[in-house]
């Protein structure tokens, strides 16, 4: 070439060939032109031209002027930058510009012009690409490493990509600017924090969203440089963390959402940074943690995050945050928790007792929040939760908050409708929780009515879609029912009952509308108006809707219409739903989108409207349990056993024919029931009877062909069939034929002429049916029944013993263990009552004989004969048959009138005996006659020897019977307020002076100054005054004040003349005075009313007698605590036996855990818990000489209970033989002909030893050895003492209660108890929580019968067995002694006047 000779050192610039010369004098295009024929010139050069190099070095340098590199063409400034880049990759390792200034200009210049890769859309997108990639391959910006101002040089080159990537540059622009940035990193001396923001700065979430592209790049470079940028990293956390220094770089205030997002890009970089987060999870600054804390949340939650077994104490620290003293820091880990759950199983373990501790938490939002995390991570799939973390959600249900009890129910039910109802999970998950539909109808026994409103929602749409097609609905509804537990069953019975009792209310309403307006008829309209808003949430408010909605079907015929129609037993599903859309749509408007009229509607529309049952759903129902019986069903896929399955659906059947009889009115389903009839399973035929008795008022009339079939079936069980069956035959003539004298005739001569007392075990089926017709039709057969209840009942029945019994010492066997003798004449006492309760008068004097006869079967323990004959199951039987019958005469005002003191008195000990079962079933029968308005008030006085029980259980129960009692007379004076004259017999403050009279005539009270029988007598009176004075209504505490002084004014009636015995009425009197002084501030204030006081327990005042002397002993006054009475806690269960399993104390799991916000109704031992064999399978009543071999090499522990100041060798000489004189008893059986008795028994099959001795009244404080019981003497007959409980009972007769909402509820909150559960008796002494149930059932010490050396025990086990059944609820019942419970439930059925009691109280709310 010419110009290869030229020299560079002359300063000329040399020009490739070609190109003249490029300058200021040309213009812009030939200058472009120019310029790329150079920049092909230095694309086409490599390293290696050495010569070219030399030639061109003065170009490059005249590339580098400012002339260039400040040029205001875009374009020359482009293929200038190519040229320089090309310089530095040909130049190098040297490069031709030695000006550390120079090199920053040409950099920055570079720099700038890579802006133009913004523009992907660009001609010149190739040449920036280029450029790009020339400085990226050969590191040019690594010269800058020697430049002071590297820096500037280095941010603003990252700054400049940052800016420019975007999603149109394909994958080798970010490979590019990748390599070009982390070569300046990885290769470099330092990174400043000037640099490092800059990079950091795209990871901050603002940023983030705003350029994806950038943070996808800074990500990437911080993924290959991880090992270099650590470092400075740390360090930049280091200051900003540990040291505070806020101020090295703006994104201080971002350090906890870079950590994450560098934690999810490499958990590397972080390596040294985590331990300062656990430093952080321990600042005083509620703000810092909170950070903290939501960035582990993150962190710990991420679904491939390891970091937790990574860093174990840190995962540690950060669960110690679950109980912060700063609620929302508790609140983001509870949220925290569904993720960890979801994405990390294996970490739930870790994250229940901490879930656990703040499921009690005292802020309802963490509480709430709890359940949402547990139910999230539970709908996604049931396996990530185990069993506790279920089980808190069940707790919740209980919750003090209705927003909490919401969320939890709800969730529930959505986790049953998705595992169990849809089977998504397979049989395992639905058998998981199998317990859900079990506790969510348990809370409809809870007091508020927004509860029970949600569980019928939750039954109708998640249990039992109500949209299912009608097949499929009843299909579900049969294996729903037959797998629920009691409880539930007694539930859903109760829920079908309301919901049918508020629908004859709205009828009700209907009718009283369409009556022409007057006074009388507005005052019956505001009295249903207000029974209808009891039935409705916020019944402040609601009683105005409910006026409103009283004035719109006055004026609205349309709307009045579809109601009627809503109502009418014969509306169908179908129709129903029509109804209801229509009556929605023409009460609401558009213009007002939130109504709160047409809410309270829809929830009575809700409530009313038959979604499930119609006449078609029945005859489907009836079909299914056909296919059961023919073997045709699902029952073995639904896991349901046939047998039960036919069970239940009978059951189910004979529960609907209360609440929807109308729907059975159908051949069809006549027809399948009759075919029930014929079946060998009792149970079934006695509930298709019992069908038949609530549905076939009609079938005379309309279904003649069946009843011609039926008839001879009814006859033939009521001569031979079981005595339940019989007796339900007999009810389903008297409610079904018209001509039923003629029927029962029929019956009633052939069973009257063949009794046998020589085959007694086919005596009883006759007896049975024999009491009911008696009862039923007593004049038709007044004659024949007047002599067969003297002739062959008293002196053939009740007056021998022909068989002997089996010699034990058990106190209670199962029904089939009790001899046919004893059923016989337990039938015998029954069939006399009920004649006397179908006769209803005493002219005859019959009532007075059969009451002696009763009387003396209390006084003789239950051996009338006193031959010695009878084993003591029997004896136990009786005694709880004759008290019960005396139950049943006092319900009968004529008969009430006739019972004496001294017999009142007798059959109110029997709540002391010494049999559990016999307090027990005689407790349920008291309640019962009680909680119907039935028994006199007196006998609610009875309650108050519970409370020398020994067993807690029966104290619980006898408190909460009482309070209920309480609660129903209140709300009954309240709905009757004109009734004043009925005030003296309902009022519960009347039940004051009988209670002192009943406690002044207690066999235990002998010595009047004696101490420890004092202070029974003050338990037993603070028994009854907790309740009662817990509401001082109208100043109740002061009438109740003046009424004990008035009584101190008089004489005992019963022994008006007796010094002692006034004495010790008048010391007990003083005992209740300070009671009430002690726990009442108003009791000084005056009286409301002058208190009446019953002329049977006290004479008339004496004007002349003014008594004020105290009859305590001074030291007696110490034992009068102040305090306030604790509000009556009315469980709904009074009619359960309560499991005795033992409450534990918890312990503090932290200082920010407080009591808990249970409602205090969830037991542990609730209904859905298995009963373990250790705390359960031990009747109280048991022997335990089994275990003797055992315990011979024991220690003799101290009795449980004390002597009152009676040494051993004197206590039976001390106290008085108990009751009246034995010797009248046969006498007074033989003095009449006429001597009847009756009542249901409902005892349970359980097996009794005779009872260890213990003191009556006061808790057991040491259980004594069963080996060393001594048999007691037979003696006079005294008070039975009470013997502890069995451990495991099913249900009781006639409520409708769960077993779990039975437990103390007796404390108030307390905050600062942080979950530890201690719940103690006013008045009585606290007991240790139960090491061991079979331990504490072992050694439980009875009650002792008082004058009477203690028996000895010898073994047995104890069977588990059914209770009773009661109408609504229509459970099941094993026990043959409850047969006149129908009795009961019909007479029920017509006393319109009685109060329903629909409170189903689960106790307090935590």
């Amino acid at each position: 070439m010419a110009h290869s000779k030229a020299r560079a050192t002359d300063g000329k610039v040399t020009y490739p060939p070609g190109v003249k010369e490029i300058s200021d004098k040309i213009s812009k295009e030939e200058m472009v032109r120019r310029l790329k024929m150079v920049v092909k010139t230095f694309m086409d050069m490599d390293q290696d031209s050495e010569e070219e190099k030399e030639l061109y070095l003065n170009l490059a340098l005249h590339l580098a002027s400012d002339f260039f590199l400040k040029h205001p063409d875009k374009d020359v400034r482009l293929l200038v930058a190519c040229c320089l880049a090309d310089i530095f990759r040909i130049y190098a390792p040297e490069a031709p510009y030695t000006s550390p200034d120079k090199l920053k200009d040409i950099f920055m210049f570079i720099t700038r012009q890579l802006k133009g890769l913004e523009d992907t859309k660009s001609a010149q997108f190739n040449r920036y690409f280029y450029l790009l990639e020339n400085i990226a391959w050969v590191k040019s910006y690594n010269i800058c490493f020697e430049l002071e101002d590297s820096n500037e040089i280095f941010t603003q080159l990252y700054r400049t990509l940052f800016q420019v990537i975007n999603n149109g540059h394909n994958q080798k622009v970010h490979m590019h600017m990748v390599d070009l940035m982390s070569s300046i990193i990885c290769e470099g001396d330092t990174v400043s924090q000037e640099l490092l923001d800059t990079v950091l700065v795209n990871l901050v979430p603002a940023h983030k969203n705003l350029n994806k592209q950038a943070y996808d790049l800074a990500k990437a470079l911080l993924k290959r440089t991880a090992q270099a940028i650590e470092p400075y990293i740390t360090n930049f956390f280091n200051q900003v963390l540990m040291l505070g220094k806020t101020s090295v770089s703006d994104l201080s205030e971002h350090v906890f959402d870079l950590i994450l997002e560098l934690y999810n890009i490499d958990s590397h970089l972080l390596l040294s940074v985590l331990p300062q987060l656990e430093f952080k999870l321990k600042s005083n600054d509620n703000d810092e943690r909170l950070q903290v804390v939501k960035l582990l949340a993150k962190m710990f939650g991420a679904k491939d995050s390891e970091l937790a077994a990574q860093n174990k104490p840190l995962w540690q620290c950060y669960l110690g945050r679950f109980n912060d003293i700063h609620v929302p820091i508790r609140l983001e880990c509870v949220k925290f928790a569904s993720h960890c759950l979801m994405n990390h199983p294996d970490l739930a373990k870790d994250l229940t007792e901490f879930l656990r501790v703040r499921s009690h938490d005292p802020e309802e939002a963490i509480r709430h929040d709890v359940i949402v995390s547990i139910v999230t991570a539970a709908k996604k799939d049931l396996s990530l939760v185990n069993d506790a973390l279920l089980n808190f959600v069940k707790e919740r249900t209980l919750d003090k908050r209705w927003r909490v009890r919401k969320e939890a129910m709800m969730g529930l039910a959505s986790i049953y409708r998705k595992y169990s109802l849809q089977g998504e999970g397979g049989r395992e998950a639905s058998k998981q929780i199998s317990w859900i539909k079990d506790k969510l109808l348990h809370i409809y026994y809870q007091n508020s009515i927004d509860d029970r409103l949600l569980v019928e929602r939750v039954f109708a749409q998640y249990m039992v879609p109500h949209n299912l097609e009608t097949a499929e609905r009843m299909k579900c509804l049969y294996y729903l029912y037959a797998t629920l537990d009691t409880n539930a069953v007694k539930a859903l019975n109760e829920m079908w009952k309301c919901q049918n009792l508020l629908r004859h209310n709205v009828k009700d309403l209907l009718d009283l509308v369409k009556k022409p307006k007057s006074e009388s008829s507005n005052k019956a309209v505001f009295a249903k108006v207000m029974v209808i808003t009891k039935n409705l949430p916020d019944p402040g408010k609601a009683q105005d809707f409910v006026k409103k909605l009283a004035q719109v079907l006055e004026d609205d015929e349309r709307i009045r219409d579809q109601l009627e129609t809503l109502v009418s037993p014969s509306c169908s599903c179908k129709q129903a739903e029509v109804c209801v859309r229509d009556i929605t749509k023409k009460l609401g408007s558009p213009k007002q989108p939130s109504n709160p009229f047409l809410e309270m509607v829809k929830f009575l529309l809700e409530r009313i409207a038959p979604v499930h049952i119609d006449t078609e759903s029945i005859s489907a129902l009836i079909k299914q349990v056909n296919k059961s019986i023919e073997g045709t069903a699902d029952d073995d896929e639904e896991g349901v056993p046939t047998d039960s399955a036919i069970r239940a659906g009978l059951e189910l059947l004979k529960v609907l024919s209360f609440t929807h009889p109308v729907s059975f009115h159908s051949a069809e389903t006549f027809e399948s029931l009759l075919g029930c009839l014929k079946m060998d399973d009792e149970k079934v035929a006695e509930a298709a009877l019992q069908i038949f008795k609530n549905t076939g008022s009609k079938m005379e009339e309309s279904y003649p062909h069946i009843k011609s079939v039926l008839l001879p079936v009814l006859q033939s069980k009521a001569r031979r069939g079981p005595p339940r069956q019989a007796k339900y035959a007999i009810l389903c003539i008297n409610a079904m034929f018209t001509n039923r004298d003629t029927h029962f005739a029929q019956i009633f001569e052939p069973l009257h002429k063949g009794l046998d007392p020589a085959n007694l075990e086919q005596l009883i089926t006759p007896l049975t049916t024999l009491g009911h017709l008696a009862q039923l039709a007593p004049e038709q057969f007044a004659a024949p029944l007047k002599s067969l209840v003297a002739n062959f009942i008293v002196k053939d029945l009740l007056m021998n013993d022909r068989i002997p019994g089996k010699k034990t010492t058990k106190l209670w066997v199962p029904d089939d263990e009790v001899s046919p003798e004893t059923m016989a004449k337990i039938q015998g006492i029954k069939l006399m009552v009920r004649w006397l309760l179908g006769v209803k008068n005493n002219q005859s004097k019959s009532g007075n004989s059969t009451l002696r006869m009763l009387t003396a079967i209390l006084h003789s323990d239950g051996d009338l004969t006193e031959q010695g004959k009878m084993g003591k199951p029997d004896m136990s039987r009786l005694r709880l048959a004759a008290a019960c019958a005396l139950l049943k005469l006092a319900q009968e005002p004529c008969y009430h009138e006739i019972i004496t003191l001294e017999q009142y008195q007798l059959c109110a000990l029997v709540i002391n005996d010494e049999c559990y079962q016999v307090r027990q079933g005689f407790s349920q029968k008291l309640h019962q006659g009680l909680s119907r308005l039935r028994l006199p008030l007196e006998y609610m006085a009875v309650f108050a020897l519970c409370a020398k029980d020994p067993v807690k259980e029966r104290r619980a129960h006898a408190r909460q019977c009482l309070g209920k009692n309480v609660n129903i007379r209140r709300e009954y004076l309240k709905q009757h307020a004109a009734i004043s004259d009925k005030l003296f017999s309902l009022l519960p403050e009347y039940v004051v002076p009988y209670a002192i009279h009943l406690l002044a005539h207690d066999p235990d009270y002998v010595k009047v100054q004696d101490i420890e029988q004092l202070k029974d007598i003050k338990e037993a009176l603070w028994f009854v005054l907790e309740i009662i004075m817990a509401k001082n209504e109208n100043n109740s505490h002061a009438f109740i004040r003046k009424m004990v002084e008035n009584i101190k004014q008089t004489k005992d009636a019963q022994s008006p003349a007796d010094s002692k015995t006034n004495e010790k009425l008048y010391t007990v009197c003083d005992v209740a005075m300070h009671i009430i002084m002690s726990k009442s501030t108003t009791y000084s204030l005056e009286s409301p009313k002058d208190p009446v006081l019953p002329t049977t327990l006290f004479t008339k005042p004496d004007k002349n007698f003014s008594n004020t002397k105290n009859y305590l002993p001074a030291e007696m006054k110490l034992f009068f605590t102040p305090g306030k009475p604790k509000s009556a806690n009315v469980l709904g269960a009074v009619n359960k036996p309560l499991s005795s399993a033992g409450k534990q104390i918890q312990s503090k799991a932290s200082r920010m855990e407080t009591a808990s916000n249970d409602d205090s109704s969830s037991n542990p031992s609730s209904p859905q818990r298995g009963k373990t064999s250790t705390e359960m399978d031990h009747s109280e009543n048991e022997d335990f000489s089994r275990k003797r071999a055992d315990s011979t090499d024991k220690e003799s522990e101290k009795p449980r209970g004390r002597k009152r100041g009676l040494t051993a060798g004197d206590d039976s000489d001390m106290k008085p033989k108990r009751g009246r004189k034995k010797a009248p008893a046969v006498s007074a059986a033989m003095e009449s002909e006429d001597q009847w008795g009756d009542e249901d028994n409902g005892p349970e099959d359980e097996q009794n030893s005779p009872p260890k001795k213990g003191r009556r009244g006061r808790p057991p404080k040491a259980a004594t050895p069963a080996n060393q019981d001594t048999a007691p003497a037979k003696g006079k007959r005294g008070r039975k003492k009470a013997a502890p409980p069995p451990e495991d009972e099913d249900d009781e007769e006639d409520e409708e209660r769960p077993d779990e909402e039975v437990e103390d509820n007796e404390e108030d909150d307390d905050a600062g108890a942080e979950n530890v559960e201690v719940k103690t008796r006013a008045g009585r002494q606290a007991r240790t929580p139960r090491r061991s149930q079979s331990s504490d059932v072992s050694e439980s010490t009875p009650q002792k019968r008082r004058g009477r050396p203690p028996k000895s025990a010898q073994p047995t086990a104890k069977k588990p067995t059914r209770g009773g059944r009661s109408r609504a609820a229509a459970t099941k019942d094993d026990s043959e002694d409850e047969e006149d419970e129908e009795d009961e439930e019909e007479q029920q059925q017509e006393e319109e006047s009685t109060p329903k009691g629909r409170k189903k109280a689960a106790g307090r709310r935590r």
